[in-house]
């Protein structure tokens, strides 16, 4: 299993639902739900093409995982820890309109 699931078809990085880039970063400083949050490296397919090709592991799906969500169980000094997630955002224009769904607050 990819550990990026991406539900953005039309992101430059996603190919069958799983994203491509080289590094992913999930941004949303002080989210108190998943839809604080995005991923900040979103490209829109329209505007860049597609950008499938991982110059870090050629072939192979993104794996790495920076985030700023410091409200994020997940968060372990800007990297996260989660085995997998999950990016929701279909349609999306710019990358506040994605949200990854596996986000959860260490506050609650």
């Amino acid at each position: 299993m990819a550990r990026i699931a991406c539900e953005v078809s039309n992101c430059s990085h996603n190919k069958e639902n799983i994203c491509y880039a080289n590094v992913i970063n999930v941004g949303g400083l002080n989210a108190e739900k998943d839809s604080d949050t995005c991923c900040g490296s979103f490209l829109d397919s329209v505007h860049y093409g597609t950008l499938t090709n991982n110059v870090n592991d050629p072939g192979r799906p993104c794996s790495a995982i920076t985030c700023n969500v410091i409200s994020c169980t997940y968060n372990s000094n800007k990297v996260c820890s989660a085995d997998s997630i999950h990016v929701s955002g279909e349609n999306a224009d710019i990358y506040t309109e994605t949200d990854c769904l596996t986000f959860k607050n260490k506050n609650n």
